[in-house]
């Protein structure tokens, strides 16, 4: 029962073949600025890099129609419950029109479907960027018609949520979790019983900020920046995701870079970085109380959590809410791999997207 599995990411496609949960093989298929300049849009690469999978898995010795299934990472759709999605025409649609915002995780379910449909086989999605379980007062903002959105990291964040709770010998469905994903975004979410019920915009860059994220900012003084005349606004924009947090402030997104500086006496490096551990604690305080204190465990996960420093920082600061957990790296292909499983197994039934 052999899973195809397709990441896209801004510079590389990530692939893997499972057989059942046993991987077989992964490749991580790196994109040049020069081979990606000749592409106005996202959705302009979806032949490009469906070729390059191709390419790849016959280099490996792998052929599409001995698979059963393939399971791609999913893009910006209209937010949806989490869960395993077949891929079908409306998804395409969506995802390649960027009707819902542009991001290379876009091309997952496009490739998939027309590889599926050249082999006969299902394609799935599993918990995308915009899986919205928030409920409702959490949504509300001081501002009516504003309300706050659900972009962030839920495959990884419920992958290794089902890994904690396994660990305590429980289910996810039966423990409350406060996860925070420590990458070049940083998403903080409030898990109860299963579902991710509040969690900060980490895509567009609200929340603490982070290596390349302005995170939460004075509204005033976003305001006057955006009225000065002296920035477009795909200029701000990219300010507030793209070019804010370490890169605004440091000239760089690598938190190794950051941690040398330190270490080498850089004090305005400090203090930026003591800054981020604030608030991405402060965060953390706030799913708490969106908890109302019942915490079973809180969750460090995502590359930065492999940074030694940066864990113990964190958990100088919120060791007294929960026991604290640190589940570093990346597990999204593993994720994939296990969305897609539990429907082929039959212990989950697939939804459609409408």
């Amino acid at each position: 029962m052999k899973i195809l599995v397709i990441n896209p990411g801004s510079t590389s496609t990530k692939i893997a073949v499972y057989d059942m949960d046993k991987e077989l093989f992964s490749k991580s298929i790196e994109h040049s600025k020069e081979e990606l300049a000749p592409f106005k849009k996202i959705s302009d690469q979806l032949e490009f890099r469906k070729e390059t999978i191709l390419k790849a898995l016959k280099e490996a010795g792998f052929d599409l129609s001995e698979f059963a299934c393939i399971s791609a990472r999913g893009g910006n759709i209209h937010p949806v419950p989490s869960g395993t999605y077949i891929v079908n025409e409306k998804m395409v649609q969506d995802m390649l029109s960027l009707k819902y915002g542009a991001h290379p995780s876009n091309l997952g379910a496009p490739i998939a479907y027309e590889l599926a449909r050249q082999y006969n086989i299902p394609a799935f999605i599993v918990d995308p960027v915009v899986v919205d379980e928030m409920e409702m007062v959490n949504k509300i903002t001081g501002l009516k018609g504003i309300l706050r959105q659900a972009k962030d990291h839920p495959l990884n964040q419920k992958a290794v949520s089902r890994e904690v709770a396994k660990s305590l010998g429980k289910k996810y469905e039966e423990c409350n979790f406060v996860v925070a994903h420590l990458g070049g975004g940083i998403s903080v979410a409030a898990h109860r019983k299963g579902r991710i019920i509040d969690v900060n915009n980490a895509l567009n860059g609200d929340g603490p900020f982070s290596p390349e994220r302005a995170g939460d900012l004075p509204n005033v003084s976003v305001v006057e920046m955006c009225f000065s005349g002296n920035y477009t606004k795909e200029e701000i924009l990219k300010m507030l995701a793209g070019n804010g947090g370490f890169v605004s402030h440091l000239g760089t997104n690598s938190l190794k870079e950051v941690l040398s500086r330190i270490e080498q006496g850089d004090e305005y490096a400090k203090l930026v970085y003591d800054a981020m551990v604030l608030q991405i604690s402060k965060w953390i305080g706030i799913m708490a109380v969106v908890l109302k204190g019942e915490v079973d465990g809180v969750i460090l996960t995502g590359g930065m959590a492999k940074s030694e420093k940066l864990v113990n920082d964190i958990k100088e600061y919120v060791k007294f809410i929960a026991p604290v957990y640190t589940v570093a790296g990346e597990f999204e292909m593993k994720a994939l791999m296990e969305g897609a499983l539990r429907v082929l197994k039959g212990e989950e039934e697939a939804k459609t997207y409408e």
